[in-house]
This record gives C-alpha cells, structure tokens and sequence, in this order.
C-alpha cells in the first residue's frame, strides 16, 4: 500500500513540475481582450472582391454555427460589391444602347441597404 501511495505522490509532483514548466514555456494564459462591439476580424477588400477574397474568408464559429455579425457583415459587404458591379454593368448598357435585363431589379432597394424592421 506505501508503494501504490508514493508512486501517486511521485506521480502528482511529476505533473506539477511538468504543468509548471509548460506555462513557463507557452504563457500563462492570458487573453486577448475582446473586439470593440461591432468590429470583426474576418477581412474582405473595400472594393473588388473577387473569388479568392470569398474563398479565403474566415468566420468565428460559436457554440451553434457561426457568429451571426460576421456572416451579416459579409453578407452586406458581398451584396453591396454586387450592386455596385451591376450599377457599372447597366451605366455601360446604356452608354452603348443595350437593353438592360436588370432594370426591374435595380429599381427596388437592395436588400441590404433596407431598414432593419423591429
């Protein structure tokens, strides 16, 4: 039994050491402080987005699926980069005489830049 209860004790000082040698090593646990509210760190380009710029988006994943502002922000960001493309398309259209086949659409707000509804 005084074997069984020194190889516990040598086993407990052992991982003692061992946690205290690691925190040394790799900090010891201190946090970054939180994002300002409102602020992400998922990154798209102010203008030009293009498909690597989508596919190389990261959002933060949370408990159920991903943080809800990240995914709106991107969102709203790819949805204004669309409208400001199709914009350009139908200035060209008209510049050059074409029949512009979003004309219907463009003249309703975009949904993102609709008022949130309470």
């Amino acid at each position: 039994m005084t074997l069984i209860l020194t190889y516990l004790v040598v086993l407990i000082l052992v991982g003692a050491v061992l946690f205290a040698v690691g925190s040394v090593l790799f900090g010891r646990g201190e946090q970054l402080p939180p994002l300002p509210h409102d602020t992400t760190a998922t990154v798209l380009p102010a203008s030009g987005v293009t498909g690597a710029d989508v596919d190389a988006v990261k959002l933060t994943q949370t408990l159920r699926g991903y943080k809800t502002s990240e995914v709106d922000w991107v969102l709203d960001r790819l949805g204004a980069e669309l409208d400001s493309l199709r914009g350009e398309l139908a200035a060209l259209r008209a510049a050059y005489g074409l029949p512009d086949p979003y004309a219907a659409v463009a003249e309703q707000a975009p949904l993102h830049a609709r008022a949130e509804e309470p």
